[in-house]
């Protein structure tokens, strides 16, 4: 099956998207507190989101089913989110991309055991192979000395940003049927608003975070830019494009490509080492990818 074809490319798309985003938020963490920022990234996303959905969906209404729907794929995003920008300011990057990976195995679990997904044996090995590439990729990026940490607060933040992210990507999926990927992606992003608000109130109220203090230049603006609309309004949209096209299982697949992009680009952008694991993990990835659009 041509990828272009393949109801992989738009999640495939938005996985590398968020591969060269951890670079930009531990970057932005410099500048703007981590809640303060994840709350802009969702406002530009909702406002970049909301039009376009009023412009392709003029006259859609919702029950009250739905908008409660709706509301809780937003309190997932919302935890999922901040969970993920707090354990990445307390974390190593060997850290988030090891931990990025359970992301796919918790979306895998919900598809099978709460939507009833079938997981045949294509699937099983496609699956399988993906997480060893990765597995083989981050092995020959860093140490065990790298993942080993005695703090626990950031890495069990990014384990409940993984389960609660499979949980908006599984639980999307009824939603998704009804509506569009569109639609649920932009009213999932502006119910959960008011919630990171809440938070970058706390942090700016209870800690010596200050909005006075952010000093805004060409590349701040860029990169709040990139996080709320490519990484956020785009790639929302474009992971549940996927699942519009495809079972949540089959979709998880493509999380796998975010932290070995994430390398590559550190290689190319960054001048970071990259060795023949990249190649060798890239190609047992690509293969489990394939097995799974295929299945």
């Amino acid at each position: 099956m041509a990828l272009r074809n393949s109801p992989l490319l738009a999640p495939l798309l938005a996985a590398s998207i968020w591969g060269g985003m951890y670079v930009v938020s531990k970057w932005g963490f410099a500048q703007i507190p981590p809640l303060t920022l994840v709350t802009m990234r969702a406002v530009l996303g909702a406002a970049v989101l909301l039009p376009l959905v009023r412009v392709v969906k003029p006259t859609r209404s919702f029950s009250r089913r739905d908008w409660r729907g709706f509301a809780a794929l937003g309190v997932l995003l919302a935890v999922s989110l901040a969970a993920q920008f707090l354990g990445t300011d307390l974390t190593t990057a060997a850290q988030g991309s090891l931990i990025t990976v359970l992301t796919p195995v918790f979306t895998v679990a919900l598809g099978v055991t709460v939507l009833g997904e079938s997981l045949g044996r294509r699937k099983a090995v496609g699956i399988l192979l993906a997480t060893a590439g990765t597995g083989i990729v981050l092995a020959g990026r860093y140490t065990l000395a790298e993942l080993a940490s005695d703090a626990l607060v950031g890495p069990a933040l990014l384990v409940v940003a993984a389960a609660t992210f499979a949980g908006y990507t599984a639980f999307g999926k009824r939603l998704i049927r009804t509506y569009s990927a569109l639609e649920t992606a932009t009213y999932a992003t502006a119910l959960a608003v008011p919630l990171f608000a809440l938070g970058a109130l706390a942090e700016l109220t209870l800690t010596d975070a200050s909005l006075g203090a952010i000093v805004w230049s060409p590349a701040l603006v860029a990169a709040v830019a990139y996080l709320g609309v490519v990484s956020t309004a785009l790639a929302w949209y474009l992971w549940y494009k996927g699942i519009e096209r495809a079972a949540a299982s089959t979709t998880a697949v493509a999380f796998f490509a975010q932290p070995v992009v994430g390398i590559a680009l550190g290689g190319l952008l960054l001048n970071e080492a990259i060795g023949p694991a990249l190649v060798a993990g890239g190609v047992v990835l690509a293969v489990g990818v394939g097995l799974v659009s295929t299945a």
